[in-house]
């Protein structure tokens, strides 16, 4: 055998051995999972210190209030340092898993199969990131006038933020933005966005075929889609950006913003799910996205995030608890959107102003339209379900996406007509 022959096989196998590890998905075999609570400030101090120390400690809830619950994951061999740790600070917590992939193997949820050609699009079930991709492009074959495709910035692996803009006149009108999708593992999100751009395009109900007819909708499902891919082909509990930092990868999003950046409610270590990222807007992900909103500039009077879990409906600020200057216009819309919410299945949505309601958070991106970019209307819904188990939270099982979705786009069709009545579209 030649050299060159050999160097060629052994190469091969190289490759072969390397697709194999690539293919690999994470997995949490037994894995513990502990809920915490810090009673006072020393205490919120110590587990702020152990998130992002170490990535055999995951932290799946943020490190922001004193009395509030704080879920971890953590590798078997870590368990005792973990425990010593919370044990000499006198820091209450209560094992909620033995095994956690155990425990998510037991919430099912069905993912779409690629190549099944004979399925249409629909939302008995979660896509992965090209079905859905293929299915906004025929949306624009199908709908030539009133569907274009848009798009708003790349990612840091080569990927096209998509979106569509459906809009069913030549003529200015009103607009709307809905951005889904930039926590990866919140996978309800893009399902809902997806729905309402359906039922915009398809339903013949008076009322959803005026929204259809009076706005230009900007939806963009996937804000983060290397993220999302992420979480199908290798772990389902990812939330951040996929940018290397040194040995741990990926910013939040949702905190990497260019107004207030990282000032409350952000971690500065890369390893930790709320990292902030080196500066604002240091993730092509949210830098271009941005851009790609500052040159509507004037056009969106409404701009709408969607998230899970928790069933709240946010507005600003993230970064203090100083209330907006419009903030009773934000009550009136506030509660019209969460009574209209409860109509179909009495689904009960809580909120108010991001820093109270649920948590300090600096570097949002409804934060960043409300404060750069004169969209004088911003919120944020936390969609299905209530439950404050990570296990139900971002595993939402299927059959709900639909009456989640369905109940969303009745809070929001009355956001729409109170933010109206206020002359915030004129």
């Amino acid at each position: 055998m030649s050299l060159n022959k050999s160097l060629l096989l052994a190469l091969l196998g190289l490759l072969a051995t390397f697709g194999l590890s690539q293919a690999e998905r994470v997995r949490y075999d037994n894995y513990r999972m502990y809920k915490a609570n810090a009673e006072n400030v020393d205490q919120l101090a110590v587990l702020k210190d152990l998130e992002g120390s170490s990535d055999s400690i995951i932290f799946l809830d943020g490190v922001h209030i004193v009395g509030a619950d704080v879920q971890m994951v953590v590798a078997p061999h870590k368990v005792p340092d973990l425990l010593e740790v919370l044990g000499r600070a006198e820091i209450k917590y209560e094992l909620k898993s033995k095994d956690f992939q155990k425990s998510m193997d037991e919430v099912e949820e069905k993912v779409a199969i690629k190549g099944r050609a004979d399925e249409e699009y629909n939302w008995a079930q979660y896509y992965e990131l090209d079905d859905t991709y293929d299915w906004m492009v025929s949306l624009a074959k199908k709908y030539p006038h009133v569907v274009t495709l848009i798009e708003g910035g790349k990612t840091y692996q080569g990927r096209s933020i998509l979106g569509v803009k459906i809009s069913k006149s030549q003529s200015e009108k009103p607009g709307i933005f809905l951005e889904a999708g930039i926590h990866a593992r919140e996978w309800i999100g893009p399902a809902a966005a997806t729905y309402i751009v359906n039922q915009l395009l398809t339903s013949n109900v008076d009322s959803t075929k005026e929204l259809a007819d009076n706005y230009n909708w900007y939806v963009f499902p996937h804000a983060n889609p290397d993220g999302y891919v992420y979480t199908h082909t290798k772990d389902r509990m990812w939330r951040k950006t996929r940018t290397p930092y040194g040995s741990c990868f990926g910013a939040d999003p949702n905190r990497n913003w260019g107004f207030h950046w990282n000032e409350v409610g952000a971690s500065d270590s890369a390893c930790s799910d709320t990292y902030a990222g080196p500066s604002a807007f240091s993730e092509i992900e949210t830098r271009s996205l941005a851009n790609y909103i500052a040159s509507l500039k004037g056009k969106i009077q409404l701009y709408v995030s969607f998230h899970s879990y928790s069933q709240y409906l946010l507005y600003p600020y993230g970064h203090t608890g100083d209330l907006p200057d419009n903030v009773k216009d934000f009550e009136q819309v506030f509660d019209a959107a969460i009574s209209a919410i409860s109509k179909r299945y009495n689904t009960k949505y809580t909120g108010g102003n991001i820093y109270d309601a649920i948590y300090p958070a600096a570097g949002a991106s409804v934060d960043w339209a409300y404060g750069t970019q004169d969209v004088r209307m911003s919120f944020c819904y936390e969609l299905r379900p209530k439950s404050s188990s990570i296990l139900t939270g971002f595993k939402l099982p299927a059959e709900q996406i639909i009456p989640a979705s369905e109940e969303v786009f009745d809070s929001i069709f009355a956001m729409v007509g109170e933010v109206k009545k206020l002359g915030y579209f004129d």
